[in-house]
């Protein structure tokens, strides 16, 4: 009798070890794919915000007028590197991006009338936006622009492929956060299993099911925490890596973007692991122990 004790006493020791490693793997792909999507995201940003808006101005536009002009596009939140370009400054420019044999052609400058050159944040690199943006301007300014130009069709295709590249990432994220749920699921499931009869011996000798569970369930959340601690190291441990392989990496890092991933890593390690194991303490506790061999 001494000895089924000792031998069920062994048999329902609980193990946690491969439990932990298992969801912490599981975590770790998540992690990694949605460092993927923030970085095209981020990519798609990078694009945005490197396309120029250029307000050309009237010939007849005063300085002070074209100085208000430039300070009520720095004014706007989502204009950035607001600049001035005069006809020296575009010639200046010109030159050094060209060779300057057009000089032993022509004697005046060539180049268009001066501007107002700015970047716009992503957010508002949108045709609607951008054409939304000329009006306020030319309505403000009546006669000081001459005309508004930007990239229509590089506006469009990089906003319907950024578009686009969302929605299918945003599917597979999807289908992987469900990969994940059952697959962190079963995992913790198999680790319950080996400790069934520890579960119920325990409710024979007349524990209660608060009792039986909350010291198992204190250790789901642990273990989670545990497990989460691995993924979220693994996934920083790579993108280090993969940043010093490939510097372009670097422009992309997104901070914010990495502190909320690994707060959702977080979250989805210790809610699945302590859920699960909640899950299968109850159902053995319902079982008859005829069931549990």
């Amino acid at each position: 009798m001494a000895q089924f004790g000792k031998a069920s006493s062994k048999r329902g020791k609980p193990t946690y070890a491969y439990a932990i490693i298992g969801v912490a793997l599981v975590l770790f792909l998540f992690g990694i794919v949605g460092w993927f999507f923030l970085n095209l995201r981020k990519s798609g940003d990078y694009f945005k915000e490197n396309i120029q808006v250029h307000a050309y101005l009237s010939p007849s536009a005063s300085k002070k007028t074209v100085d208000s002009l430039t300070n009520f596009i720095s004014g706007i939140s989502y204009a950035n590197r607001v600049e001035h370009i005069t006809k020296e400054k575009a010639l200046e420019i010109y030159t050094k991006e060209n060779d300057s044999s057009w000089k032993k052609i022509l004697t005046e400058n060539p180049l268009m009338p001066e501007s107002i050159d700015f970047y716009v944040k992503a957010s508002h690199v949108q045709k609607d936006s951008l054409n939304q943006l000329a009006t306020l301007l030319q309505t403000t300014y009546p006669g000081v622009i001459a005309d508004f130009r930007f990239p229509t069709e590089t506006v469009v295709k990089v906003s319907s492929a950024v578009k686009n590249g969302a929605v299918i990432f945003l599917i597979v994220a999807i289908l992987l956060t469900v990969l994940v749920v059952f697959s962190i699921d079963n995992t913790i499931r198999l680790a319950m299993y080996s400790n069934r009869f520890l579960i119920k011996t325990m409710q024979m000798v007349g524990a209660t099911r608060g009792f039986i569970a909350r010291p198992i369930n204190q250790r789901a959340i642990v273990n989670g925490l545990i497990s989460a601690g691995f993924a979220i190291a693994a996934v920083w441990g790579s993108i280090k890596v993969i940043e010093n392989m490939i510097p372009d990496f670097r422009l992309l890092h997104d901070t914010t973007g990495l502190l909320i991933l690994f707060g959702i890593i977080i979250i989805l390690g210790v809610a699945i692991s302590l859920i699960s194991t909640h899950r299968a303490v109850i159902k053995y506790l319902r079982m008859k122990l005829d069931d549990l061999y």
